[in-house]
C-alpha cells in the first residue's frame, strides 16, 4: 500500500491542534504521556481483546471494524461509520 504523502504536512483547525502548534513543548510533553498511556498493560490487553474480536468476527481485508455498541456489545461494522463517529460533523 502507497503511504500518504500528506501525512504530517497539514495543520489542524481544532483549538487543540493550534495549541500544541503554537507549543512544542506542550506538543512533546503530551506526545510522551500518550506513549506511556499506550503502553501500560491496560492499554495493551484492550488492543488484543479489539484484534482478537475482529479476528473471530471479520474476515481481513473486509473494511470492517470491531466497534462498542451502548450496551457494551462488540459488533461489526464498516470502518468508515466507526471512525467518522468520533469527528466533528460538516
Amino acid at each position: 500500500m502507497a503511504r500518504n504523502k500528506l501525512a504530517g504536512t497539514k495543520v489542524g483547525k481544532s483549538k487543540s491542534a493550534k495549541y500544541y502548534q503554537d507549543n512544542p513543548d506542550a506538543k512533546k510533553k503530551k506526545d510522551e504521556y500518550n506513549a506511556k498511556y499506550g503502553a501500560t498493560l491496560s492499554r495493551k490487553l484492550y488492543r488484543s481483546f479489539l484484534n482478537a474480536m475482529n479476528k473471530k468476527k471479520g474476515k481481513k481485508g473486509d473494511g470492517k471494524d470491531v466497534s462498542h455498541t451502548k450496551k457494551g456489545d462488540t459488533v461489526l461494522e464498516p470502518q468508515g461509520k466507526n471512525r467518522a463517529r468520533n469527528r466533528g460533523k460538516k
